[in-house]
């Protein structure tokens, strides 16, 4: 396929055998195979001209490698790792030719409608809806902690208590300071 994508243009056995014996030996009921074999796998078209066949691809090279790209993403069980995988192996050439075809792609593609204006204040907001019973809320990242529930009750108690005092009884104090 090689050399039928570098020729362009349709072409026979005996040009691509001419073509591949400049690098090494090879026989020309060879090429004839290979040429047949990717006509009947529909890679490759071919059209009489006397006693011979001219080939040409059916497909570009680019459309080639796109389509085994495509084949192996969607045959990940997660799609989304595998291009971070991908990604990750990349050159900045390779890298930097990905972004912009992001950009060339992005815009053929129409643009999203916009996203609702913000309700005026006062309005009726959504509120964010309340933590489950038996969670609590205020960790750094804004996760919930689960917390069992015959232990949630004792545990607002101790923090009640704990939290008007401070460590070592200092208002405003972090418990978690406590004996530093």
């Amino acid at each position: 396929m090689t050399r039928v994508w570098e020729w362009n243009r349709p072409v026979t056995v005996r040009e691509v055998l001419e073509d591949l014996q400049k690098e090494r030996s090879i026989a020309y009921t060879t090429v004839m195979t290979v040429l047949d074999n990717l006509h009947q796998k529909g890679w490759v078209r071919r059209e009489a001209e006397g006693r011979a066949y001219r080939y040409e691809a059916v497909s570009t090279r680019a459309a080639y490698s796109a389509a085994l790209m495509n084949e192996a993403w969607s045959a990940s069980d997660n799609p989304a790792a595998a291009l971070v995988a991908f990604f990750g192996m990349m050159s900045p050439e390779q890298r930097q030719a990905l972004w912009d075809a992001v950009r060339m792609v992005q815009s053929d593609l129409p643009r999203e409608p916009a996203a609702p204006a913000a309700p005026a204040e006062g309005a009726g907001r959504a509120e964010e809806p309340a933590p489950p019973e038996g969670t609590r809320e205020g960790t750094s990242e804004g996760t919930r902690e689960e917390i069992p529930e015959e232990t949630a009750e004792e545990t607002a108690e101790e923090r009640g208590g704990e939290a008007a005092e401070g460590a070592g009884g200092e208002p405003g104090a972090n418990p978690a300071d406590k004996g530093r």
